[in-house]
């Protein structure tokens, strides 16, 4: 679907006649007209908020990549579910939806109230041996994007936001990242959950070897399948759905990013749905950010994941809505044109 024209003129009109100096509100100004363009509304609203938290795990963490253990993994799905986790607690605030999908863990919690099992595998394999996934791993995971998408779009979202949670998943990001953008590992790969210099280092030893490996790895999707992660995919295949059925997506941080550039290499026609929340501290979101062309909302030195950055932005939306929407114009308001100089 292609953003409205019409209305994002309507917009940029209605911006011209407010009670302000025109631009004074920067890039809430250029926020709330992408949003009406996108929602194809001149009333746009960031009220209805869908947040998916995708958790896998990877088989690359037996390369002790990560400062945590894999159990960790199935323990924060069981946090997210009864509220005790960052994005719980944003998600309330904000009286978003907030929707877990387990699509695999080596510490499986079972059934837990409040979390969709879509399980897949256990976890992903070990990049460094071979693939990370099967083509069918690879389209499950999509699949399981795409059915959140359609989740949200039931329930009435107005904004989607897609986050993670997966021992050992920066590794893989930074992977793919690398892959996708011909950048040495040294360049992107970060402190993840919290690696030392002597734990950076011993990660990008680790992806230089799977990236030895899967030279002759022969377009993106493949990229994908050799060295990314279930939650990974999934969230590119959500954002690759949220634009087909015109839903605008809110981006979180390094991880959600490169699935999201993953999304665009898949789809190029994704772009005008991805609005980017965050400039995130991990190492390599630079790097992608300036791949996405994008321009976050916020820089709070964030590197959690989950969705967290992308919560934090949601009353941005908000306000630059309200401020959109309920601004009086000169006419309503009696103050004369010589006002917006």
């Amino acid at each position: 679907m292609r953003p409205d024209a019409d209305i994002r003129a309507q917009a940029l009109a209605r911006q011209q006649q407010l009670t302000k100096p025109p631009g004074s509100l920067g890039a809430l100004e250029a926020l709330a007209v992408r949003l009406a363009e996108l929602q194809r509304t001149p009333t746009p609203s960031a009220q209805r908020v869908w947040i998916s938290v995708f958790a896998a795990d990877h088989g690359v963490a037996a390369e002790g990549v990560s400062a945590f253990p894999q159990a960790v993994t199935g323990e924060m799905v069981r946090n997210f579910a009864s509220g005790g986790a960052a994005i719980s607690v944003l998600a309330r605030s904000l009286g978003a939806n907030l929707d877990v999908v387990n699509l695999g863990t080596v510490n499986d919690p079972g059934p837990v109230a409040g979390v969709h099992r879509a399980i897949i595998a256990p976890s992903t394999d070990n990049f460094c041996e071979g693939p990370a996934m099967s083509q069918a791993q690879l389209q499950a995971a999509l699949a399981a994007g795409a059915a959140s998408v359609r989740a949200a779009l039931d329930a009435g979202a107005q904004v989607f936001i897609g986050g993670e949670m997966g021992i050992a998943n920066t590794t893989s990001a930074a992977a793919l990242a690398c892959a996708l953008l011909q950048r040495a590992p040294a360049e992107l790969a970060g402190a993840g959950t919290g690696q030392d210099a002597a734990g950076i280092a011993h990660k990008v030893a680790v992806i230089e070897r799977a990236l030895a490996l899967h030279a002759g790895a022969g377009d993106d999707w493949e990229r994908l399948r050799r060295l990314g992660g279930f939650e990974i995919a999934a969230l590119a295949g959500a954002y690759v759905a949220a634009a087909q059925a015109g839903l605008p997506v809110l981006v979180d941080g390094f991880i959600a990013s490169v699935a999201a550039l993953t999304a665009l290499r898949l789809n190029p026609d994704c772009r005008d749905w991805l609005l980017y929340a965050h400039r995130s501290h991990e190492r390599g979101h630079a790097a992608v950010l300036d791949a996405l062309q994008a321009q976050p909302l916020l820089d709070l030195q964030l590197r959690l994941g989950e969705a967290s950055g992308a919560a934090v932005a949601v009353p941005l939306l908000r306000l630059a809505c309200d401020l959109h929407n309920a601004m009086a114009t000169f006419a309503q308001a009696g103050v004369s044109a010589g006002a917006r100089a």
